[in-house]
């Protein structure tokens, strides 16, 4: 296996390291929206190829655990494969809209900041928001609902993140990424 895995390689690893059908659902719901929005901010077929790939691996460390640690087992989880560094941030930094030192230390993460910074890390990362989860962890919703979620849970900070990260991906691709199929 290459350092970055084919998409069937990707399916094959979630598998084995125990990711519910559901997970692996979301995680190939995630990588659709995401290779869309990456389409319309880019040519580069790299790119592509490295949203893909992130976004299908993206909840990997959820066959370990489903609460926010899930991040960062799936980064050691891919770091232990020995896949390439990029889809190991990208797994680590996805969670919310990104979490500041502060915001980890008060959650129990290790001791860095998980803002995602690359282009691939913020696509994932708002893909991700704007596909639900539970019940509806294939379903596509608007920002407007995320936004709506994450204020009814009390999370003000990560509200205005997906906004601003939003905001810039949209102004990135020359559409509002609600618009993107």
């Amino acid at each position: 296996m290459s350092l970055y895995p084919t998409r069937d390689e990707c399916l094959a690893i979630l598998r084995n390291e125990g990711c519910e059908p559901e997970v692996i659902d979301h995680c190939i719901a995630v990588e659709t929206f995401a290779v869309n929005i990456a389409r319309h901010c880019t040519s580069d077929p790299a790119l592509i190829v490295q949203v893909s790939r992130g976004a299908l691996l993206h909840d990997i460390g959820r066959g370990r655990t489903h609460g926010i640690l899930h991040a960062i087992e799936g980064a050691d989880i891919c770091r232990s494969r020995g896949l390439d560094e990029t889809l190991a941030l990208i797994v680590e930094r996805h969670i919310g809209a990104g979490l500041t030192l502060e915001e980890a230390l008060a959650l129990g993460l290790p001791e860095r900041d998980y803002i995602p910074r690359t282009l691939a890390e913020r696509i994932i990362a708002q893909a991700d928001n704007l596909i639900g989860d539970k019940d509806r962890a294939t379903v596509r919703m608007p920002l407007s609902e995320a936004v709506g979620r994450a204020r009814a849970d009390g999370l003000e900070t990560l509200a205005d993140r997906m906004k601003k990260l939003h905001e810039e991906l949209s102004q990135m691709c020359g559409i509002d990424i609600d618009k993107i199929e």
